[in-house]
C-alpha cells in the first residue's frame, strides 16, 4: 500500500506539471502571470489526480491484467 502511495504521489507530480504546463502554454501563452497561474492550476490538478489514482488506478490495472490474459498475450515484459 505505501508503494501504491508513493507511486500515485510521484507520478502525479509528474503528470499534473506536464499537461498543466503544456495546457497552458498553448491556451494562454507565456504572459507575465503564467508562472503564478501554472502553480495554481498544477496544484489543483494534483488535488484531482491522486485520490484518482488511487481509487481508479486498481481497477484500471485489474482490467488491462484481465485484457492482456483474454488476448493471451504474455504481460511479462522480459520474455
Amino acid at each position: 500500500m505505501k508503494q501504491r502511495i508513493a507511486f500515485a504521489l510521484v507520478m502525479g507530480i509528474i503528470t499534473t506539471g506536464i499537461i498543466s504546463f503544456t495546457l497552458l502554454s498553448v491556451n494562454l501563452g507565456f504572459t507575465q502571470q503564467f508562472l503564478s497561474i501554472w502553480l495554481r492550476s498544477w496544484a489543483m490538478a494534483y488535488g484531482v489526480v491522486i485520490p484518482a489514482i488511487l481509487i481508479i488506478g486498481p481497477q484500471v490495472q485489474r482490467f488491462v491484467d484481465n485484457w492482456f490474459k483474454e488476448k493471451g498475450i504474455e504481460a511479462d515484459i522480459e520474455k
